[in-house]
């Protein structure tokens, strides 16, 4: 199925969880938000949360510094 994650498509495995996604993309659990849908879905829900085809998330990783 495809998913679009911040306007990209990407090719995913039917039945993948956000949090399994998240892994695959090597994204850091710690300072990041995720929307799915125009929802913010909480860290304590990514793996309990399923995704559909065409479900579209935006990322983003705050990455801090000065």
């Amino acid at each position: 199925m495809k998913v679009f994650v911040n306007g990209e498509v990407k090719q995913v495995p039917d039945g993948i969880g956000l949090g399994e996604l998240l892994e695959r993309l090597s994204m850091p659990d710690k300072r990041v938000a995720v929307e799915l849908n125009r929802e913010v879905i909480p860290k304590t829900r990514w793996a309990g949360t399923p995704l559909a085809d065409e479900d579209k998330l935006e990322i983003i990783h705050f990455v801090g510094g000065g």
